[in-house]
């Protein structure tokens, strides 16, 4: 399920911006911009909405005095020109704050943090028991199967094909956007519109591509910024 989002900012830009970051992540959409406080609270007496995107400084009303009118505003990120106002922020209980111009790096490590947080408060539906078993639905057959067992999951459009070690694997019917959801918060990254891997398998990679048991799993134009990130991340450790 993706998270709804909403972009309270005056700058056109600003709204574009984050609207073209918010695009390459699977598990966001863009449900209202508007350019002021006004109209955001319109939007939200109208609207349920997950995730918010604040700008500060706009007319009539700035963004932290609306969030205080709010008794239960969604999850709120502030983004701004300012620093000025982030202790205000975060004693308001912002989840982050941004400050312009906002990297397609760190905003997904923004958001990233809440779709981890809000995986694991929720049931798996592909399948889901106790610890990191999956019960995996295919045909008449139900299989359990480990995460830590998986290896990588491909796309079939409407099947997913998930490889297991030994040159095994299982045919579910299911969407790759769903399952990424599902399994995002463990471990596994999305790195193509085709492909899903266990990042613990990672045992080689260049600039286009990443090796899993010997299998060349390309990067997706989409995901190379995410998929970099990670290997930053990764790199630094090394």
């Amino acid at each position: 399920m993706k998270l709804k989002c909403l972009i309270v900012d005056d700058e056109p830009l600003a709204i574009r911006l984050i609207e073209n970051h918010i695009s390459k992540i699977d598990y966001l959409e863009v449900s209202a911009t508007v350019g002021n406080a006004l109209k955001a609270f319109e939007a939200l007496n109208t609207q349920t909405f997950d995730l918010m995107f604040l700008d500060i400084k706009m007319p009539t009303i700035t963004g932290i005095d609306f969030l205080k009118t709010l008794k239960n505003p969604p999850t709120t990120i502030i983004t701004t020109a300012y620093r000025d106002f982030a202790l205000e922020g975060f004693e308001l209980e912002v989840m982050d704050y941004l400050l312009k111009p906002i990297t397609f790096e760190r905003f997904f490590k923004s958001v990233d943090r809440l779709h981890r947080a809000n995986n694991q408060k929720l049931a798996m539906e592909f399948g889901h028991s106790k610890g990191e078993d999956l019960i995996i639905k295919s045909g008449a057959k139900n299989h359990r199967v480990n995460t830590s067992e998986i290896l990588f999951i491909e796309s079939l459009k409407d099947y997913v094909k998930i490889h297991i070690p030994d040159g095994r694997h299982i045919i579910s019917k299911n969407k790759i956007s769903d399952i990424n959801d599902r399994l995002s918060a463990n471990g596994f990254l999305r790195v193509h519109r085709s492909y899903i891997i266990n990042t613990a398998k990672i045992s080689a990679f260049t600039s286009t591509h990443l090796e899993v048991n010997e299998t060349k799993i390309p990067i997706g134009t989409s995901y190379k910024e995410a998929v970099d990130e990670y290997l930053k991340n990764l790199k630094s450790y090394l």
